[in-house]
């Protein structure tokens, strides 16, 4: 009786164990997020930040299910009213204006190098190429998104909404995301 119930203790503790290092891991995500969306270089209208690495990164590191719950935590914090977006912004008019749509599109940059950390490539440098590559095709699907939001919100064409919120960032994206591609390879054995 008395293994029995030792047995049931270390299962207990196992598992708050886990779920403390998940909400951890999410919660460290978050704050990531929002630490490289207050570092910004002001660009036109829409401001350069670093919150594409760090929503590349973590897809790359935490797997879609952690990378996803602290893109809707991220997003649901800024809903809120907690400062957590580019410029000190948050609330309904910054997640729904005209620039909304990128944010909510951080989704499809995290899923989809999180998709690739399940590939079985031991090479770091292969497994970074994969990252990049990944992150590239989540930032298209990222760009997609909210440019159609953009052009739906302020009833402008597409050259121009190209030009606003995509042309500008195509570079500075890329450099991060050979960064992120970088950091996720390196660390991903640590990442549990």
């Amino acid at each position: 009786m008395k293994k029995a119930r030792e047995g049931g203790d270390v299962k207990k503790s196992g598992i708050r164990r886990s779920v403390a290092r998940e909400i951890a891991y999410i919660a460290l995500s978050v704050s990531l997020i929002t630490v490289c969306a207050w570092i910004s270089f002001p660009v036109m209208q829409v401001p350069i930040t670093l919150q594409t690495l760090a929503v590349a990164l973590i897809g790359a590191l935490m797997g879609w299910k952690r990378g996803l719950a602290a893109i809707f935590v991220y997003i649901l914090m800024g809903l809120i009213g907690i400062p957590v977006f580019s410029r000190f912004n948050s609330g309904v008019g910054a997640l729904f204006g005209p620039t909304g749509g990128y944010i909510f599109g951080f989704l499809f940059l995290a899923l989809v190098p999180a998709l690739c950390k399940y590939i079985p490539l031991k090479n770091k440098w292969g497994r970074a190429g994969i990252f990049f590559a990944a992150s590239v095709v989540g930032e298209t699907l990222c760009y997609l998104f909210g440019t159609v939001w953009f052009i739906l919100m302020y009833h402008c064409t597409l050259e121009y909404a190209l030009a606003t919120c995509v042309v500008p960032f195509i570079v500075p994206d890329l450099v991060k995301f050979v960064v992120a591609a970088a950091l996720a390879a390196r660390l991903e054995k640590y990442v549990k």
